[in-house]
């Protein structure tokens, strides 16, 4: 007779621990050293953290040359997690999936295993629209990890959560943004759970070690674990996501 694996037996999740951009000359001394040329700020950061969360590609969709440097600057073990077009989701506010997803996924998948996570933010004045999500959801490919930040309350429902796992589609949570999922969703729709975190002034190693406590039971079932820190002015957050990423190593 064949043994059902425990909970013990499952391979541990991944923690993927990094900050929401990198090119900030307002890091040096803090993170960067002085005398770092921006030009090899991602190279730097890369010997730090293993994971980032890229914005640019919100305004600008991703160029051959964009995804040749940020490869040539980084670990085949790096992790882009790409924030989705504004075309998708402010402009045209989830409509029309089967026209702009392609054009998205397309100049983002020459990342190849480097891309992590697809992060979709809708506006903050969008609010539930269950058809429409079933509908951009339908069009979401199979193959890559996505998430979804939505930005009102009237999401947090079981209808939506349900949508959602459906597709295996992790619903964000942005601590100190206006209105953040409920703690209890945190890895409760996909088999990997995304957290902004985003609390200003920033982040004190108590705070750190409160996030630690409750990504641990997450990790320990199996699921992987992506989160990024706001991108401050000194580059304190990226010292924080350092001391996160240790907590859960």
């Amino acid at each position: 007779m064949t043994e059902t694996p425990s909970p013990s037996d499952s391979p541990r999740g991944k923690a993927f621990v990094g900050t929401s951009g990198w090119a900030y000359a307002s890091w040096k001394p803090l993170f960067y050293p002085e005398g770092t040329k921006s030009a090899g700020f991602l190279h730097y950061y890369a010997t730090r953290l293993r994971t980032l969360e890229v914005n640019y590609t919100f305004n600008h969709l991703p160029t051959e040359k964009n995804i040749a440097g940020w490869k040539e600057a980084t670990s085949p073990d790096f992790v882009f997690a790409l924030k989705a077009s504004q075309q998708i989701t402010h402009v045209r506010q989830l409509r029309d999936p089967a026209t702009t997803l392609p054009v998205f996924f397309e100049r983002a998948r020459p990342l190849a295993e480097r891309l992590g996570p697809v992060l979709f933010q809708t506006p903050p004045w969008l609010k539930r629209d269950d058809d429409r999500l079933a509908m951009f959801l339908a069009e979401l490919p199979g193959d890559l990890r996505c998430a979804l930040e939505v930005r009102d309350v009237s999401w947090y429902v079981n209808d939506t959560y349900e949508l959602l796992r459906t597709r295996k589609v992790a619903l964000v949570h942005a601590e100190g943004e206006r209105a953040p999922s409920p703690l209890e969703t945190v890895g409760a729709t996909a088999p990997f759970a995304y957290l902004r975190l985003r609390k200003e002034p920033g982040y004190s190693d108590a705070e750190v070690a409160a996030w630690a406590e409750r990504l641990r039971p997450l990790l320990a079932r199996g699921a992987d674990v992506y989160a990024y820190f706001r991108h401050d002015e000194t580059g304190a957050n990226a010292l924080s996501a350092e001391r996160l990423r240790d907590a859960l190593a």
